[in-house]
């Protein structure tokens, strides 16, 4: 991608600038412009109608040291490359497979990580007719076709996953909001499949398919109202969550659902775990944290929302983005759950002795066991000694990548907060007023609107002067727009160090009006914002398809979709499954950027570095902090880009 000339290192203020680097707690992270990997020609695709472009990686343990393969898709084209990172600069000239399609166009894929060899691997790519291709890029094979006559579903693929840990079983989202199981190993058929239902919850329903003999699918579920938009299984496999344009987000109980082929599955297990609503709109996107504890979702309400499965409910929300949130991701290096670097698996059993241990106490949410109060040490770059305990990513279509720390103070409120404070609001309500406060300061990690702000993050200037207003919501100093969702403004919570007894009272009022305003807006009465946030999401880069802004009051009326378990959407504001903004805590991002011209499609974390993609088919490659390895030779014979 040729980079802007306004793209230095050290930052501007100019608002179309691109970021080329930025800096966390750990050091900086640089663009390596050299490890772009496009179609062979650089042209930037005129993505107007096409599907996104996504990006899977697979590793075949390959002794010469390049054993990473990475796939995309561009319009009508899928390229299969060798992957070479930080190491090398990228070769376009000789793809491992390049297939063009006719007729309908790859919207998502997936690769098997359990039998990927140096001979061959398993790629499922997903199409928007609704058929599912089984190829092997490396032997340049196509192995099946699976819905070939879409006798199974007519809708477009969303998201295809392998199931984890197994060589030939596969889940497939539609959006017609059915998510069905196949086997690699069994037919379709030459009619359509009949279901029998097995069991229901709230919005769920599960089918097998009668048939005589073995066929496919083997399995569909069938959820809420509106697309499937991404589903994403457990690290244990255990559970799988689903992102729906219903705005809800559903956890599957996977396990004891029959999918492993044979008959049925227990009839009395339990079908849904657990969910949660967005605050307004579709969501869009879904991932576990690398314990499997947490559940992170994105969608059009340009949210964060972190759901824990053990207390069934959301425990934060993120404020960052000015448009539609498309990827999450959790980043399993700088993520660290336990102090002797040990892992978790969040299974039943363990969640099981953490609620057991939650209800030994009275005083609120407490430590739920000796794993949660190891909390691993990360070290600031002033030295001074930071609990982390998660950091994830998101990216969007307003062309922005925000990173985020979720830290002890979310996750156990009532315990004494940690000496060093990340970018982390946590907002109570305690009082009420008229008196609003408008306040000046600024922070280091803000990076406004992808150019505003250095790129200097971790240092927090707290405001310095306040004044009596009845002015709107205060704006949040360290968030990069002032529009927050449902048309408020984000209140900041840092306190203020200055000004005495008075401005500390100024400032707690401040917090417990702009709260209140912004967390007790009904969803009709902000359609006059909303239209202003509509042109923003046009500006933004946003899909033309906005439907937040014109089903919200349909969102929450009962309803039923055909062909699934009857839906009821009663008013879920200010109820469990979507808590009013006041209830949880407000994050803050740790860095947000613009780093692209067209909006963001892809973030995947990997061991030395982070891979981002945008609409117009560039995928970059940023290096983790002393990770970038690319030779002079090497970046001197690339034919594009600038070096950073």
């Amino acid at each position: 991608m040729q980079i802007s000339k306004m793209a230095v290192e050290g930052g501007g203020k100019e608002m179309n600038e691109i970021k080329t680097q930025f800096t966390t707690r750990e050091g900086v992270y640089k663009l390596l412009t050299h490890s772009e990997y496009s179609r062979p020609n650089r042209v930037p695709f005129n993505s107007q109608g096409s599907n996104p472009v996504k990006v899977s990686f697979v590793n075949l343990n390959d002794q010469s040291g390049n054993g990473d393969r990475i796939c995309f898709n561009v319009g009508r084209e899928l390229y299969f490359y060798i992957y070479k990172g930080v190491r090398k600069a990228a070769d376009l000239s000789k793809p491992i497979d390049k297939r063009i399609y006719k007729g309908t166009q790859p919207t998502c894929h997936d690769l098997n990580h359990v039998t990927a060899t140096a001979d061959s691997v398993s790629l499922l790519v997903g199409f928007s007719a609704g058929q599912v291709q089984l190829i092997d890029p490396i032997k340049k094979e196509t192995s099946k076709l699976f819905n070939e006559e879409r006798l199974i579903d007519k809708s477009r693929v969303t998201c295809v996953r392998w199931v984890p840990g197994s060589e030939s079983l596969f889940v497939v989202a539609h959006a017609s909001g059915c998510l069905y199981l196949y086997s690699a190993e069994r037919p379709c058929g030459t009619a359509a499949p009949h279901y029998a239902l097995l069991r229901q919850a709230e919005g769920v329903a599960l089918h097998a398919c009668k048939s005589k003999q073995p066929r496919n699918p083997l399995r569909r579920w069938t959820l809420g109202r509106g697309a499937l938009n991404e589903v994403a299984f457990s690290p244990d496999g255990r559970h799988l969550a689903c992102a729906s344009q219903d705005g809800f987000l559903r956890v599957l109980a996977y396990e004891g659902c029959g999918g492993s082929g044979g008959s049925g599955g227990s009839e009395t297990a339990p079908l849904l775990t657990g969910s949660m609503r967005s605050y307004f709109g579709g969501l869009l996107c879904v991932c576990w944290s690398p314990d499997g504890r947490l559940v992170v979702a994105g969608g059009e309400d340009d949210l964060v929302t972190v759901w824990s499965l053990a207390e069934r409910r959301v425990i934060a929300r993120g404020h960052g983005h000015k448009s539609w949130v498309s990827v999450v991701a959790f980043d399993p290096c700088t993520t660290s759950v336990g102090g002797d670097g040990s892992e978790f698996s969040g299974s039943d059993k363990d969640l099981q002795q953490e609620q057991q241990q939650q209800t030994q106490h009275s005083g609120g949410r407490e430590r739920a066991n000796s794993a949660q109060s190891r909390l691993s040490k990360c070290n600031s770059t002033d030295g001074r000694g930071l609990s982390v305990t998660y950091r994830f990513g998101s990216v969007g279509q307003d062309t922005q990548l925000c990173l985020w720390d979720l830290t002890e103070d979310v996750l156990f409120p009532h315990l004494p907060l940690s000496r060093t404070r990340t970018h982390t609001n946590v907002m109570k309500a305690t009082a009420t007023t008229n008196c609003t406060t408008t306040i000046n300061g600024t922070t280091g990690g803000g990076g406004g609107g992808g150019g505003g702000g250095g790129d200097d993050v971790g240092t927090v200037s707290h405001p310095t002067q306040a004044n009596c207003l009845s002015s709107p919501l205060p704006r949040s100093n360290s968030l990069p727009h002032s529009s927050a969702p449902g048309g408020g403004s984000t209140p900041n919570s840092h306190p203020v160090k200055s000004g005495g007894v008075g401005s500390s009272i100024m400032d707690s009022a401040l917090i417990a009006t702009g709260v209140h305003k912004f967390a007790t807006l009904a969803l009709h009465e902000t359609r006059k914002d909303r239209q202003h946030q509509d042109k923003e999401h046009r500006r933004h880069h946003s899909l033309a398809t906005h439907t937040a802004s014109k089903g919200n009051d349909r969102l929450n009326q009962p309803g039923t979709r055909p062909g699934t378990a009857t839906t009821t959407l009663p008013r879920t504001l200010g109820t469990p499954l979507c808590p009013h903004m006041e209830d949880v805590p407000l994050l803050e991002p740790l860095v947000c950027k613009k780093v692209a011209h067209e909006r963001l499609t892809v973030l995947i974390f990997l061991h030395d570095c982070l891979v981002t993609a945008c609409q117009e088919g560039f995928v970059c490659t940023w290096a983790r902090p002393g990770k970038g390895l690319l030779s002079s030779q090497n970046q001197g014979s690339s034919p594009s880009g600038t070096a950073v």
